[in-house]
């Protein structure tokens, strides 16, 4: 079994949806992140993916899975575009009850991934773009 990179893992943490074609993007990014380690390099950290609510798998056992491969430093990406009540209010809740329940384990919470200014630009770029062509 793969062990992350220095004791490190990646949750993705996104809403959730019943649809299967909704996870697809946020799947893609788990793979991408998988993918830039170089051939040479360290493996890259362990990503998973977990979700909210309506599908699998929970933020918890997301995150025991990577404890249970080594684990020691978490981060957790919330995959929203804005910091609503899920990533303002359930996620910190979600959080200190894993902090909790893995007292050795450090974990890091980025903002909403839709607030940082290279995603703001990214979008703008992509309503933008002229696809009449």
């Amino acid at each position: 079994m793969q062990h992350p990179k220095d004791n490190h893992g990646i949750v993705l943490f996104a809403h959730g949806s019943r649809d299967p074609l909704w996870r697809a993007p946020i799947e893609a990014v788990r793979q991408h992140l998988e993918a830039q380690s170089p051939p040479h390099a360290a493996p890259a950290p362990v990503v998973r993916c977990a979700y909210l609510e309506l599908c699998t798998p929970s933020l918890p056992d997301a995150v025991q899975e990577l404890v249970a491969q080594g684990a020691s430093r978490i981060t957790v990406v919330p995959m929203f575009l804005g910091t609503g009540k899920h990533a303002r209010e359930d996620l910190p809740v979600l959080v200190q009850a894993l902090r909790s329940s893995h007292p050795g384990v450090q974990f890091h919470v980025q903002n909403a991934i839709g607030e940082d200014p290279r995603m703001t630009a990214l979008m703008a770029e992509i309503a933008s773009a002229d696809n009449f062509l």
